[in-house]
């Protein structure tokens, strides 16, 4: 086989190409060949697949991805040779040919341009560099997901063939062959129009071929771009290039070797000085310092030249953060075109995180692995922007240190804020300093600080997204999270010693686990038992676990949990502080805007203010658009204030608010969905302040109810103990169709159980019966029989003494379903006719219409086909005189199975075919994938195996997004099938 990813993902058997269409299998696809011949884990591919958070199916969906990728690049789908994919320890490998993948000859080809040029032969070089290249066709893996591109693994490569070019404009310019690379560096450079290394590389080689206008208008743009996109103006290397063209000698000047290695780390290598041609090895002279303007005050004669190491001493137990490590040395030289150690501005990283997250820590061991970088010194300052006194370093203190510490005498300091700052940059003008701003509050306590070397680099760390450090500045963000399970158990390791941690392993996992993987409060919990060697971990995780996830587990002498978190929240506003506290009474994961509005009972136009500003505190984290997470230990601290500082009734009225919110946004969702269900009664009145959420339709209702399901499930045990029965019982009622369709099976049964149980304390009948119903066919629908009839028995008898009609109709419906299911098929049809009747008797011509389907399908179950069609024929004309889609499709998907058990398969599969079109009017995607199914088997019965097999691993496909338990059984068939004829 032979693959393509430098630029559009593509495979071909011989001459017939076989690229996948899924989008997800094509970005799986793309994966396997950028790491080709390395496994790639489980994990990976779904980080990789899903950036913004995967589903609970995603394990489910990779493996049927990795399936049907297997079929389509296999021996037995396409002719012959070997299966490439397999799966061993480390996870998915796809085992590719050298010469079979454009990215791999990309490789050989630059790896052997390399060592040409070390040989001192450039034209030869220039002629690999050049064939390499033309492998180029594109950003990698182009087609698939942008959001799914971004991801480092793609772009690691994307950064590796940019660094190639520059490379290979190198080599190109000194052989006299700039030709040759012209057209993949024209390339490099309309992708990446900031890069000025680039932009320096495409105008010299345009001005060595002759283009001297053009490469003069190409400088003019890169400059107007640099100007009004990032407020700067071109740095050195870019200026020295426009130099040569006007002074007519392009070749005269070239970069530096690139001494990357290809191996697509991103690093930024190969941004090299430039040399003079006829000088070997010695670079240019340094530039003189800028003259000083007459605002910019000279550094006083006195002042010598220090060399200031103001770094605080690195932590002796620090531990992972590997990737984060990575992460800031790339941002940290991304853009510089001199090497690793310089850039054309002074280049800004901010680390971002919520207290206690460990972003000291970092940046200063980060800080004493480059501090070799910076020749000139280290600057080092905790701004002390969330000092729990209020009291915030103002920037000219810092600045008189940072001066000091540079050797200006304190009979020489400027005074006011402008000078100092004036003179600072002066100082730094020639220099390669490190600047580390520790604990900052807001990007104007930084901007003063900011110097303007092009060989300086600035760290800031805070608890605030500094928004304009980065849209003004140009600086990069890296915001920091917990640790991972494998780093927090490092950092218990360094503190506590591994024998210690291996011998109580369970204990260790524990308190992990309830520390949140933070790393301030692993630190107390460690210097505790680290305080008595013998003291059992055991103990420890047990006082953890007695705090009920509150605070005082984690109190010390020299740190504070709370008193950390307190820093943060002091300097909220009112309003702000009151959402933040209200957060705690939410039960689920995540919540919502509108939610968050209702809490605090606000509008949602200030509701949003007040969770950007949690969000830029670092007290929220926002994982998706419009929601809003917060740490574990943040939420205890939340609770700890809300008991303190609301009262009973306000934080009852808060859950009010919140379960009005959820009952009646939930009620409008499946009411959309679907539009004909009668098991809906009128909710509470709703409380002031409570603000539903606006859906606008079919799809928006599906993605509501899919992202907050988690939520309510938890709702519906809060508004239990909270004393909202009523909300607590219509909500279960209400989400119960919903978790029945998407094959929910646990959550549906825990739901109706929940809602039950408050019901039966209000003492409320009528949702005791619709309970008990809705129970009844969800055990059920787990093979617990016995119990289901229980319920479902009870259920009739409730709605009987209620004279509920339409209860009790869906309950004998209920019944017959699982007298159905043991083949009881008499008892069944009783069941239906009484069910019938009460629904003639309340005009519920709809219930009539599924009653008959359900006749129709009882019918089928005992093999009278031609009465199925009949009843069933009678269902389609009665739902479709009610405008109910949704049964004349589930109508149809009957006469079509009929059709089938009788030999009549082109009937059979136009019913289906019918059906399909109302399911995909409606959106109905579970039913739309059973009827998927169905087609499947006619097909197989037809003879067309490879067609059927198409088919159900469509329709499993489609369960497998949602979680559902039948979509393993369409795998199976599809399993079975494959070893049959094709």
């Amino acid at each position: 086989m032979r693959f393509t990813v430098l630029g559009p993902v593509r495979a071909w058997h011989g001459r017939t190409e076989v690229t996948p269409s899924p989008p997800k299998q094509r970005a799986l696809l793309a994966l396997l060949l950028v790491r080709a011949g390395s496994p790639v884990g489980l994990s990976d591919v779904i980080d990789v697949l899903w950036p913004q958070g995967p589903p609970r199916s995603a394990p489910n969906v990779v493996r049927h991805h990795v399936s049907s990728l297997r079929r389509l690049l296999s021996a037995e789908g396409n002719g012959g040779g070997t299966i490439p994919l397999t799966r061993g320890s480390g996870g998915y490998r796809l085992d590719v040919d050298a010469d079979c993948l454009d990215l791999l000859v990309f490789r050989q080809l630059a790896e052997r341009a390399r060592q040409a040029t070390r040989d001192g032969s450039p034209p030869t070089a220039t002629g690999f560099y050049a064939d390499a290249l033309a492998l180029w066709r594109g950003p990698v893996a182009c087609g698939i997901a942008a959001e799914v591109r971004s991801h480092p693994v793609f772009t690691a490569v994307d950064e590796e063939c940019v660094s190639t070019v520059r490379a290979a404009a190198t080599v190109a310019l000194s052989a006299g062959a700039s030709g040759r690379v012209l057209a993949p560096l024209r390339q490099a450079a309309a992708a990446h129009p900031l890069d000025e290394s680039v932009q320096a590389h495409l105008v010299l080689a345009l001005s060595a071929t002759g283009r001297q206008a053009e490469a003069l208008a190409a400088y003019r743009a890169v400059r107007e771009r640099l100007a009004e996109e990032l407020g700067v103006g071109p740095g050195r290397e870019l200026t020295d290039a426009q130099r040569r063209v006007l002074d007519q000698h392009p070749a005269t000047v070239r970069p530096a070797p690139d001494t990357g290695t290809g191996t697509g780390t991103g690093t930024g290598k190969g941004k090299g000085t430039y040399t003079d041609a006829d000088t070997t090895g010695t670079a240019d002279p340094p530039t003189p310092p800028p003259t000083p303007s007459p605002t910019t005050p000279p550094p006083p004669r006195r002042t010598p030249r220090v060399r200031p190491a103001h770094l605080p001493a690195d932590l002796p137990v620090f531990a992972g953060r590997d990737d984060d490590l990575t992460r800031a040395q790339a941002l940290s030289t991304r853009r510089g075109p001199h090497g690793a150690t310089a850039s054309p501005a002074p280049t800004i990283t901010v680390i971002e995180g919520m207290a206690g997250v460990g972003k000291t820590s970092l940046a200063v061991h980060w800080a004493h692995g480059v501090a070799s970088r910076f020749p000139d010194g280290q600057l080092y300052a905790d701004l002390r922007g969330f000092d729990p006194a209020g009291a915030a370093l103002e920037s000219g203190e810092i600045l008189c240190a940072f001066l000091y510490g540079l050797g200006v005498h304190p009979q020489d300091m400027p005074v006011g804020l402008d000078a100092r700052a004036a003179l600072y940059r002066h100082l730094l003008a020639d220099r390669r300093v490190l600047v580390l701003l520790d604990n900052a509050r807001d990007s104007a306590q930084v901007r003063p600080l900011l110097p303007g070397a092009p060989g300086c680099h600035v760290m800031v760390t805070s608890r605030n997204r500094l928004q304009g450090l980065i849209a003004a500045e140009g600086a990069r963000s890296l915001i920091l999270g917990p640790l991972s399970e494998t780093e927090a158990r490092e950092v218990l390791s360094r503190r506590l010693g591994p024998q210690r941690i291996a011998a109580e392993a369970a204990a260790a996992e524990a308190i992990i686990g309830l520390c949140g993987r933070l790393p301030l409060a692993l630190a107390i919990v460690a210097a505790r038992a680290g305080s008595g060697p013998g003291f059992p971990l055991a103990s420890i995780a047990a006082e953890l676990r007695e705090g009920h996830g509150g605070l005082d587990a984690f109190s010390g002498d020299e740190a504070d949990v709370r008193a950390v978190f307190s820093w943060s929240h002091r300097y909220l506003t009112p309003t702000t502080a009151r959402l933040f506290r209200l957060l705690s009474i939410h039960p689920g994961p995540e919540v919502s805007r509108h939610a968050a509005a209702s809490l605090a009972g606000l509008e949602p136009r200030e509701a949003r203010a007040a969770l950007a500003d949690l969000t830029r505190s670092h007290l929220l984290t926002e994982p998706a658009p419009g929601r809003y997470a917060c740490h574990d230990l943040l939420r205890a601290y939340a609770a700890e204030r809300v008991r303190a500082e609301e009262t009973e009734q306000g934080r009852r009225d808060a859950l009010g608010r919140l379960l009005d919110h959820a009952l009646h946004t939930a009620q409008s969702a499946v009411d959309l969905l679907y539009p004909h269900r009668t098991e809906r009664e009128p909710p509470p009145s709703r409380h002031t302040g409570a603000t539903p959420a606006p859906l606008s339709g079919r799809e928006s209702a599906t993605a509501w109810l899919t992202v907050e399901l988690p939520a309510l499930l938890a709702l519906v045990e809060s508004a239990d103990t909270g004393g909202f029965l009523t909300h607590a019982w219509q909500l279960a009622l209400t989400l119960e169709l919903f978790a029945d369709r998407r094959g929910l099976r646990d959550e549906q049964i825990s739901l109706q159980r929940a809602g039950l149980a408050a019901a039966e304390r209000l003492g409320d009948p009528l949702g005791r019966a619709h309970l008990h119903r809705t129970l009844g066919f969800a055990l059920h629908r787990t093979g617990a029989d016995a119990e289901a009839r229980s319920h479902l028995d009870r259920a009739l008898r409730l709605f009987t003494a209620l004279d509920h009609r339409d209860g009790q109709a869906r309950t004998l419906r209920s019944l017959a379903f699982l007298a159905n299911s043991r083949a009881r098929y008499e008892e069944a049809l009783e069941h239906y006719a009484r069910a019938l009747a009460h629904y003639r008797t309340t005009a519920n011509a709809r219930g009539q219409a599924n009653v008959l389907n359900e006749i129709g399908w009882t019918h089928i179950l005992r093999g009278d086909h031609h009465e199925a069609l009949t009843q069933c024929a009678a269902a389609v004309a009665l739902h479709q005189d009610t405008g109910d889609a949704g049964g004349e499709a589930r109508a149809w998907d009957s006469i079509g199975y009929a059709h089938h058990h009788l030999g009549q398969y082109t009937h059979a599969l136009s019913c289906y075919r019918q059906a399909l079109v109302l399911y995909r009017e409606i959106g109905e995607r579970t039913l739309e994938a059973e009827s998927i199914g169905h087609v499947g088997d006619t097909l197989h019965a037809q003879g067309d195996h490879r067609a059927a097999r198409a088919s159900w691993e469509h329709a499993a496909a489609i369960l497998a997004e949602w979680g559902h338990p039948d979509a393993d059984h369409l795998l199976e068939k599809v399993h079975d099938a494959t070893t049959g004829p094709a």
